[in-house]
């Protein structure tokens, strides 16, 4: 909290000193959400190359200078963050990009980039007393604050859509979070975490809601600068739900242009389902998001009602980025080509980001020459009964020699003549 200048209003640009517990904007209500405002000036003199030269934490908190927490308890928390940036051996050629980087976040303790916000919330909410926390959510979000909350001692109430997948359900009961399958969609989970919030007065680690998870989340931006010694690409794409991640990246790259380490900030592609996509059509219509259905088999970023569409359409519009759709074949494709290609098992909403990228070079958006860096967000064992029905089956044999090679003999003579 040490830079911490002030908070400020997104919509009325009303500032609220640094000491303030408000979430949101008093005047404006719920839409009003907050920015964290650093005092760059003050920031320089801590942070600047030789600051990270030095610096032997390899986790998100090697960053915590740019951060709002006091991070009196980060020592004790999960290893969050410090993830692989690996640079692509054969995608770039198939894909026809100059470079291509995949920011490998589904090796984060819970499986998601979530964590980084949710090690953030657990710290925030020990930093003001609160025993209890919560969040609604599509599972990630849910079982990131779960497994980080069971590290700091917190008792963490998880509102999640029917429609969760079992996998981040396995999770949650595994982090012995108190868990509330909400019969509805999210927005169904999302009013009756605010309510009950409200009503028991846990601490809100609502994403779209909370200004620091912003905080959190830009440290994947953060890495990905460093670990290109700050020569930044030219591109970075990225799946969008609430509508907090993308906000994230774009302030991380925001944070490091104004502190003088990079020169520019990459350009933000934003990606969504075709089933659900209220970002692109804002964007499409001057800003207004409307409500849509949530009809995508990504379930990380199928969100109707996006609770952060300030700080997602600026970090496009800002960055002079584009917002583009993907179908749920183009989802399921990228996770088969993201896999066998590159050995990284996404699941749905993260591939979804490699299928942006495949479809953004495609239409000229993004052109041959330029460095591209596709941020994975969770791991594909999230929602392994997707993959296990979309993707193709084991071949079964019987323990026989002769069968394996009468069988590989049949399917390495159709490779040929393919």
């Amino acid at each position: 909290m040490e830079h911490v200048s002030h908070y400020a209003c997104t919509l009325c640009g009303a500032a609220y000193e640094k000491t303030s517990t408000h979430l949101t904007c008093p005047a404006c209500g719920e839409k009003g959400i907050l920015d964290v405002i650093y005092d760059y000036d003050t920031m320089r003199k801590q942070v600047d190359a030789a600051y990270f030269d030095s610096c032997t934490e390899r986790s998100m908190w090697r960053y915590l200078p740019l951060m709002s927490v006091s991070g009196d308890r980060a020592g004790e928390s999960l290893a969050v963050g410090w993830t692989p940036l690996y640079d692509s051996l054969r995608l770039a050629g198939e894909i026809d990009v100059a470079k291509l980087y995949l920011k490998d976040d589904g090796v984060n303790p819970t499986g998601s980039l979530k964590d980084r916000a949710s090690a953030i919330a657990v710290l925030k909410a020990d930093e003001e007393g609160h025993r209890n926390i919560a969040c609604s959510s599509t599972g990630n979000a849910a079982s990131s604050l779960a497994g980080n909350a069971a590290r700091l001692g917190l008792e963490a109430f998880i509102f999640v859509p029917e429609r969760a997948p079992s996998g981040k359900l396995t999770q949650l009961a595994a982090y012995g979070a108190e868990v509330i399958s909400v019969e509805g969609d999210y927005k169904d989970a999302f009013n009756l975490s605010k309510a009950a919030i409200e009503t028991f007065g846990w601490y809100n680690r609502n994403a779209a809601i909370n200004p620091h998870m912003v905080e959190g989340k830009k440290t994947v931006a953060l890495e990905i600068a460093e670990q290109l010694a700050f020569d930044v690409p030219d591109y970075v794409v990225v799946s969008v739900g609430d509508g907090c991640t993308i906000g994230g990246v774009y302030k991380g790259f925001y944070d490091l242009l104004q502190l003088g380490l990079i020169e520019r900030i990459p350009r933000i592609v934003g990606v969504q389902a075709e089933g659900c996509r209220p970002f692109v059509d804002a964007a499409a219509c001057g800003g207004e998001l409307i409500e849509c259905e949530e009809r995508t088999l990504a379930d990380s970023i199928a969100v109707g009602i996006p609770r952060n569409p300030k700080k997602a359409l600026r970090a496009v519009r800002e960055s002079d980025g584009e917002w583009v759709t993907v179908t749920d074949e183009e989802i399921i494709q990228a996770m088969q080509t993201l896999g066998a290609r590159e050995g990284i098992f996404a699941e749905p909403a993260a591939a979804a980001s490699l299928a942006g990228a495949i479809r953004a070079r495609r239409d000229g958006v993004i052109d041959k020459a330029a460095r591209i860096a596709v941020i994975v967000t969770g791991n594909g064992l999230k929602d392994p009964d997707t993959a296990k029905t979309k993707l193709p089956p084991p071949t079964k044999l019987p323990p026989d020699l002769d069968a394996l090679k009468a069988h590989l003999k049949h399917t390495h003579d159709k490779e040929d003549t393919e």
